[in-house]
């Protein structure tokens, strides 16, 4: 075999030297064809013709990953003009050039100079070109030509996923298809059969197989059973040159899983199962548990179970768990230690789905016994009957018998059983429950307060106060006696015009008794014997439904005699004892039209002789209203008559503070200004008139008698007088200042520093500018004018 392989590996090499030569022979006789034509089309004289080109060859061949210490050799151009003197230089351009491929620009040869990978890239686009080598003019048109990488077998197969898992059914036959891998070779699928795959398995036999050429993997061995081995690990590999010896290989491992099939019956582990219940247990307690053993998973193994027949099947149950696959045993009925003490039944297991493979392999199902045993226990006493319902007269004395109770201990030993009434439900204590279970009253009970009685009775034993307790509902309901007598519903009042007709019904009445009316219970309307022929005004009639008739009698009304009747009836009821009742019913007297409409039976007129008229009081009123706006407009106007407390009214000028720093006469000067003539006069006297508002009285002209004379320029007495005026004019603003005047006094030696003696002066100023200033400067233009204007007043 081995000889047979090389033998064909030396005439593969053979056979691609032989068609490189060839080809390569082929190459270069056209070359030289296609630049003579080329040649002869450039000749001068000639005519220009279309001619074909020299380069018509277009690929060369180049084998992959050579690894050789010399470049290898690709191919050779070579020009039919190149005459072998060197004139010629053979360019290369495009993919690769220069860096994989390079050319002996002499000789046209092309090597590659680096190791090329097929899968990497299979080929590159060239240029080639022939110039003059001196002037490098283009002898011939650029040509391209492809270089193709020759593939080898270097690539080993691979596998699309490095582990695969898989499921097949257990159980499965022979040829079962389980998973399909699939690998993928680099190497070129055209050439040889670098690229051919054949799949083979190298672990899992005998179990698993797998198709040489598809890759499919199938069941070996029938019967594989997942509860004896449930997963398989698989070695698969793929190998290329057809599978023969020299070719690369790749594996793959796949995990198989055998998934569950029902192909197992559940199984008791044994055959009776013993269990234990207490006489106290209720129903639907839990009794016990039981559990059929399945190898199968989930629903494969989904168990079901019920009870086959046995003593037990009436008293017990059985339900399944579906999370535990266990069969739970519950009291369907309470048991009793007493009377039986032992039970028996049959159970069976079996599977919910079924599969129709398999059953052949027997009945998927299981039976096994269950055995109970009664368990006694201190149970409560048990009252014969579930609730009673007992009857007791109303107003009946105290200690009266109502009933009985009656509760036995089910216990072998039968003690004695104590009663005692819960007095949650009998709050008000109306009863008392004695040792035999007698229920007596403790007060004599109403039927119209409390018509039934719910109370509880608890019985124990009376040997045991930790014993348990039983309790029954007792409803005593309290029959009716004749003790209320019938009376109205609710107040009557009627209204009747005073000038009704005679013997008219005006108003019907009617009764109720808080005594039981279910036998049909008739009233009886009267009036009373002593005052029947009283009231003529109004008469009586019994309708013996219940109801009766109000009538006018046959006196005449007057609202201004009498406006209000009260008219008594008597009532009386059939019972036994009769009871007898009299109510009142209210008739008032009203106003009314001639079609006897009512108008008013109100007696608000009746009563305004004895109190104001409506006029009266009108007139109160329009004038407590006219008084109030009177008192609104005062005080409106007083708001609006207010002054300010700064006045700017240009009369005033002279009245504001004006302070001057003119120097005095020294301490010689005893004349200077006293100091007490600025003082108020009226606060000597003990009386200050407050200033800070308005004063509510006129204030008088001021007096004429002590105003200084028109020519008099002493500044104390005009400063006197402004000092009088303004203690006794309380208008005069501001009302809470004090006015000042520096006056200088006399004999100063510098002299006085005011100008308010320049009007007696020789001074040369000139105050008639003044003038021009404006109304508020008008007094000073006139106290400091032109001399010639004081001398004309003079």
């Amino acid at each position: 075999m081995k000889k047979d392989f090389c033998l064909h590996a030396i005439l593969l090499c053979l056979g691609i030297a032989y068609c490189s030569h060839v080809t390569s022979t082929r190459r270069s006789s056209k070359l030289r064809q296609s630049f003579h034509g080329h040649h002869e089309k450039g000749k001068e004289g000639q005519v220009l013709h279309r001619s074909k080109r020299g380069w018509v060859w277009n690929q060369f061949f180049v084998i992959e990953e050579y690894t050789g210490p010399d470049p290898v050799l690709v191919g050779r151009l070579h020009s039919d003009v190149d005459s072998g003197d060197g004139n010629i230089k053979y360019i290369l351009s495009g993919e690769g050039a220069g860096t994989i491929f390079v050319i002996d620009d002499k000789s046209g040869n092309i090597h590659a100079t680096k190791t090329l990978d097929r899968e990497e890239r299979a080929q590159y686009t060239l240029m080639a070109q022939a110039v003059d080598r001196e002037t490098n003019k283009p002898l011939e048109p650029p040509s391209e030509f492809i270089v193709k990488v020759q593939d080898i077998n270097d690539n080993p197969p691979e596998f699309l996923q490095e582990n695969y898992h898989a499921d097949v059914p257990e159980m499965s036959s022979v040829g079962t298809s389980v998973i399909q891998v699939t690998a993928s070779d680099a190497d070129d699928p055209t050439y040889g059969n670098s690229a051919k795959l054949v799949y083979s398995i190298l672990e899992g036999q005998p179990y698993f197989s797998v198709e040489a050429q598809t890759g499919i993997i199938r069941t070996a061995l029938p019967n594989m059973d997942r509860e004896a081995k449930e997963q398989y690990h698989v070695v698969i590999q793929a190998k290329d040159m057809g599978g023969h010896l020299g070719g690369l290989s790749g594996t793959t491992k796949v995990t198989i899983t055998l998934t569950d099939v029902n192909d197992n019956p559940p199984k008791f582990p044994q055959s009776s199962y013993p269990m234990s219940v207490s006489e106290a247990a209720v129903p639907g307690d839990e009794v016990g548990r039981l559990k059929a053993k399945d190898p199968d998973l989930q629903e494969n193994g989904q168990i079901k179970y019920r009870i086959l027949d046995g003593d037990g099947a009436d008293v017990f149950e059985i339900t399944t768990d579906y999370i535990t696959q266990e069969g739970v045993v519950k009291l369907k009925k309470t048991v009793d230690y007493e009377t039986k003490k032992f039970y028996s039944m049959k159970v069976e297991a079996a599977n919910v789905h079924l599969d129709s493979r398999f059953l052949s392999r027997g009945p998927f199902k299981d039976t096994a016994t269950v055995k109970i045993s009664i368990e006694d226990a201190d149970e409560p006493p048990i009252f014969l009957q579930p609730s009673y319902t007992l009857e007791v007269y109303e107003n009946a004395p105290s200690d009266t018998t109502v009933g009985r109770v009656h509760a036995k201990d089910p216990d072998a030993a039968n003690t004695q059983i104590r009663y005692i009434i819960d007095r949650h439900t009998d709050l008000e204590r109306y009863f008392n429950i004695q040792d035999d279970g007698i229920i007596i009253t403790t007060k004599p009970l109403d039927r119209e307060e409390i018509a039934w009685h719910n109370i509880s009775v608890i019985a124990t034993e009376a040997s045991n106060i930790h014993s348990l307790s039983n309790s029954v509902p007792v409803t005593i309901k309290v029959l009716d006696r004749n003790d209320n007598a019938p009376e109205f519903p609710r107040p009557y009042e009627a209204s009747v015009c005073e000038n009704a007709k005679e013997n008219k019904k005006f108003f019907t009445v009617t009764a109720v008794d808080k005594d039981d009316t279910a036998n049909g219970r008739l009233f009886i309307f009267s009036l009373p014997k002593e005052i029947s022929h009283s009231h003529a005004n109004f008469t009586l009639r019994d309708k013996r439904d219940n109801t009766a008739d109000i009538y006018t009698g046959r006196a005449a009304f007057s609202r201004q005699k009498q406006k209000l009747h009260l008219f008594p009836i008597v009532i009386n009821d059939d019972g036994s004892p009769p009871m007898i009742s009299t109510n009142t019913l209210t008739i008032r007297i009203c106003s009314c039209s001639s079609d006897e409409t009512i108008l008013s039976c109100n007696d608000e007129p009746l009563s305004l002789n004895a109190g104001l008229s409506t006029g009266a009081l009108i007139a109160i009123l329009a004038c407590i209203v006219i008084l109030l706006v009177i008192v609104v407009l005062f005080v409106a106007l007083r708001r609006e008559n207010k002054e300010p407390l700064i006045v700017f009214e240009e009369e005033d000028i002279r009245e504001n503070i004006i302070t001057y720093d003119d120097e005095g006469g020294g301490e010689e000067d005893t004349e200077a200004f006293d100091i007490a003539t600025l003082q108020n006069p009226d606060g000597i006297n003990g009386f200050i008139p407050r200033k800070d508002i308005k004063p509510e009285y006129q204030y008088s002209p001021r007096d004429l008698g002590i105003r200084p004379a028109p020519n008099s320029v002493d500044v104390d007495d005009f400063i006197n007088t402004r000092i009088h005026e303004a203690d006794n004019d309380p208008t005069a603003p501001p009302y809470d200042s004090i006015q000042i005047y520096g006056y200088e006094g006399r004999g100063s030696v510098a002299g006085s520093l005011s100008s308010l003696e320049s009007v007696s002066t020789d001074s040369d100023l000139d105050y008639d500018y003044l003038q021009n200033w404006g109304p508020r400067f008008k007094k000073l233009a006139d106290l400091y004018g032109s001399k010639d204007t004081c001398e004309d007043d003079s």
